[in-house]
């Protein structure tokens, strides 16, 4: 066990943090707008109209994607059953409606000719940090996006990642407390033991809800903005440092 420090914040008897990936340790920013401007231009393309209220209900609002926004937070089926929502507001049967969401995402898919990994870089100091917390640390991270594509991160930027799991159409889902129990499970430790990193109020609750030892946000680009049930906050990864093991 070790004590760790976050700001004027200790967290002591930690035996494994649990990351959030998009907005927490990969810069998704540019590639989830990207991908959202994608998908709604080619619903929008046979559904005229919905361009616009999609990218809201995206959380796309100009340059910035929303870190508590759907595109961020949700999963890729939860984006598609809200697109649905609004093609079958226009009159569509809900499943022709999901069925033609689906095949925009599809599409949209092939025009990113990279894998995501590759288009969402590690923030500065992450790999650094992560390799310093590993030496004394079991790390996990649980995420929203598809598992596969967390595994695809992992692998790609070879990161010390102990235990890691994507959302799944028939499995849990943040903020579901049991995804960090089962995380803890598969690390040999409880919650009570497992500091939980990340950048909007859903991995806030999951923490809260799981009765983890602490929830530590993440603010790079919201200049002023905090998670009020957060125990700490930090901006740069040197904020986070281990005091005693």
């Amino acid at each position: 066990m070790v004590t760790l420090q976050c700001g004027n914040t200790r967290f002591e008897g930690i035996e494994a943090i649990l990351f959030d990936k998009d907005g927490t340790l990969a810069d998704s920013q540019h590639y989830l707008r990207h991908l959202a401007q994608k998908r709604a231009r080619l619903i929008d393309a046979q559904v005229p109209g919905v361009y616009e209220p999609l990218l809201m209900a995206f959380g796309i609002d100009g340059y910035q994607c929303n870190n508590a926004g759907l595109m961020a937070v949700g999963s890729r089926q939860e984006n598609e059953i809200a697109a649905a929502a609004y093609v079958a507001e226009t009159g569509y049967k809900w499943l022709d409606a999901l069925d033609l969401v689906q095949q925009a995402f599809q599409e949209a898919d092939r025009y990113l000719l990279h894998k995501k990994a590759e288009q969402t870089p590690l923030f500065p100091g992450t790999e650094t940090t992560l390799s310093t917390l590993a030496s004394s640390l079991s790390l996990g991270i649980l995420s929203a996006d598809s598992t596969e594509n967390v595994r695809d991160f992992v692998e790609f930027y070879e990161l010390p990642i102990l235990h890691y799991q994507g959302s799944e159409p028939n499995g849990l889902r943040k903020p579901n407390p049991d995804m960090v129990h089962q995380a803890c499970q598969a690390l040999a430790t409880t919650a009570s033991h497992t500091l939980v990193i990340g950048d909007s109020s859903v991995d806030s609750r999951m923490a809260r809800q799981s009765l983890a030892a602490g929830f530590v946000a993440v603010v790079w680009r919201q200049s002023g903005w905090e998670q009020p049930e957060a125990d700490a906050h930090l901006d740069d990864w040197q904020q986070l440092q281990i005091v005693s093991d």
